[in-house]
């Protein structure tokens, strides 16, 4: 994700922070323009706040609510437009089930969950997979479920019918780290956790629903393979098949296709991501292959997507850069994998499909924007559902 600026004074934020630490302005996210702001209390307002103007005596028209999320348990930092009549934020309001709050360390959890589901919401919204401002207090994406193991009761994480499911213990990151060199897997966040579950979720809407099922079966193979049976010949054989570097991104995408894609949906979402972090810091690259030539890294979530190559070009010298700079702070690879040609062939039909995807939207919007109905307040008593993918 792109470093913001205080548009009141200048001084670098970022996506979570609440308050500028240069001029103290009351920070916080406008979805309908997708960007931080500084913020001021409208005089008379009632709870409403405005941009803050650096001209003296302007004011912006403009005005919002805080997301109720942020007043009560200050666990968001998103803006609602005064229009709306949802209470809570575009993201917030995806959020059906919480864990128990009045458990200790349960709030911490679920608000690093949080940020994290936020982090993706901006790139799905960049993207044009998903509006930050359905109409009428309206959502838009996958409903989430983020509880807390029970005596007896595992939380799985996982996807089912549109509902993603995440164990808050991810957010531990000793209980993270412990899981993932349990599983000897090179890469475990809270974040990959929620791109992956989005990639399920995806995967119903664009590749089912989109009529890409034929042209997704040429790629990644026949979902139709009985889905338990393949994660339990998966884990009894010890993990992937030897050899799985030639064609997957990662050992766990060879489970079965559904994994194959959600795998490599999370993966093409890093790899936007981090392009438009380096964009954001004006990096400059020399591409392999054209010595002497250097070139400013693009932002692919502000100027419409560009040919996959492009992004392949890029992204290899990025991510080479940031290993090299975890590196000398004595940190481990930040991006422990090498793409192989068959990865990347799957990670070009992902990226075509959310580039049809946004063209379509952007030829027939407003009305093309894909509403869902609004889910149920959140309830820390309801119980998660059996996940139908991991």
């Amino acid at each position: 994700m792109k470093t913001f600026h205080c548009q009141y004074c200048g001084h670098p934020i970022f996506f979570e922070n609440v308050k500028c630490l240069q001029c103290g302005s009351a920070l916080a996210f406008l979805p309908d323009r997708l960007s931080m702001a500084a913020l001021e209390p409208v005089p008379r307002g009632e709870g409403l706040w405005r941009p803050r103007m650096r001209r003296k005596g302007a004011a912006s028209q403009a005005r919002y609510r805080l997301c109720s999320n942020s007043a009560q348990l200050q666990a968001c930092n998103f803006a609602v437009p005064a229009s709306d009549s949802n209470p809570l934020c575009a993201s917030c309001r995806l959020t059906r089930v919480l864990p128990d709050l009045s458990q200790p360390d349960n709030h911490e959890r679920w608000y690093r969950t949080e940020v994290a589901k936020r982090r993706l919401f901006y790139t799905l919204a960049k993207l044009g997979l998903l509006s930050m401002t359905p109409p009428d207090g309206a959502a838009d994406g996958p409903v989430f479920e983020f509880l807390a193991d029970l005596p007896g009761q595992q939380v799985m994480t996982g996807h089912c019918n549109g509902v993603i499911t995440l164990n808050v213990a991810e957010a531990d990151d000793t209980e993270r780290v412990r899981r993932r060199v349990e599983m000897h897997e090179p890469y475990r966040t809270l974040l990959g956790h929620l791109r992956h579950e989005s990639g399920h979720y995806y995967w119903d809407r664009l590749v089912r629903d989109g009529g890409r099922v034929d042209a997704f079966r040429e790629v990644f193979g026949d979902e139709q393979l009985d889905y338990q049976q393949a994660l339990q010949d998966h884990y009894a054989r010890g993990g992937a098949v030897p050899g799985w570097q030639d064609s997957f991104v990662s050992a766990y995408a060879t489970a079965h296709p559904w994994e194959d894609w959600a795998e490599t949906w999370a993966h093409y979402l890093h790899m936007v991501d981090l392009l438009e972090a380096a964009a954001s810091y004006n990096t400059k690259l020399s591409i392999p292959g054209n010595e002497g030539e250097v070139e400013e890294v693009i932002n692919p979530l502000e100027t419409g997507l560009p040919d996959f190559n492009v992004l392949v070009d890029q992204w290899v010298p990025v991510t080479l850069l940031v290993n090299s700079l975890n590196r000398s702070l004595g940190q481990e690879d930040a991006y422990p994998f090498a793409l192989s040609a068959g990865a990347l062939e799957k990670l070009r039909f992902v990226h075509d499909v959310i580039r049809e995807t946004k063209e379509q939207m952007t030829l027939h919007a407003p009305a093309a924007q894909a509403v869902a109905a609004a889910p149920e307040a959140a309830d820390p008593a309801a119980a998660a559902p059996a996940p139908a993918q991991m």
